[in-house]
């Protein structure tokens, strides 16, 4: 008697955990119930997060960032970076003073998860209409992905970004999303009631937001 097949959602589970480990070669998570298949972070690659609307603002000032994936449920948008990088990131932004600011990134390396994209999107289907993770900017499997990937330095390589530039442009962005929503609460709030705070200074122009408006500080020219 032939066993049963296993169902369709396990079965398309299955066959997107070989693509990943068999042609990429990344390493995933072991799957629990009827969660979703993960991708670990720390061993190929680390990822840098941040609210969808903001990464896509990121994806505008980068034309070439290296993968980035789309957390559809979770609104949320994972760019991919050198294995080690988060742990960089701190500092970074202090480096780039904007360490004393509230900015919506996580970085997520050794032990972190993010859920596996779709391999490949069904023909005709938009990011908007996705009801998973899905890639905006795809992997090649063709190729090794890490020289790819953003990591520290001026200039990366592979095309990609270096590791400042990124955070500068999605600093600069997460800061500019903060102040439009401080904007718009005090808007709809009697004039009486409105509190003031830093949100009322205009955009900072910090190292991060001179880089990304094309004038690097003295110190990042070569």
């Amino acid at each position: 008697m032939d066993e049963p097949r296993p169902p369709r959602d396990h079965r398309l589970r299955r066959r997107r955990r070989q693509w990943y480990e068999c042609v990429l070669g990344w390493p995933t998570a072991p799957v629990t119930g009827e969660g979703p298949l993960e991708l670990l972070t720390g061993v190929r690659f680390d990822a840098l997060g941040m609210p969808a609307a903001v990464g896509f603002s990121v994806l505008g000032r980068l034309p070439a960032t290296g993968p980035v994936a789309l957390d559809v449920p979770a609104r949320k948008m994972w760019f991919l970076t050198a294995a080690g990088s988060a742990d960089e990131l701190p500092e970074l932004l202090a480096w780039l003073e904007w360490g004393d600011i509230a900015l919506d990134l996580e970085p997520l390396g050794q032990g972190g998860r993010i859920v596996a994209p779709v391999p490949v999107s069904p023909p005709g289907i938009r990011w908007r209409e996705a009801v998973e993770a899905v890639w905006v900017r795809p992997p090649d499997p063709g190729r090794e992905v890490e020289p790819t990937l953003p990591a520290t330095g001026l200039g990366g390589d592979g095309g990609a970004p270096d590791l400042v530039r990124l955070v500068s442009a999605a600093a600069t962005e997460c800061h500019r999303a903060r102040l439009l929503r401080a904007g718009v609460a005090r808007r709809d709030q009697p004039p009486g009631d409105r509190p003031r705070g830093p949100e009322d200074q205009a955009l900072a122009f910090s190292y991060a937001s001179r880089m990304s408006a094309g004038t690097r500080p003295r110190s990042l020219t070569l």
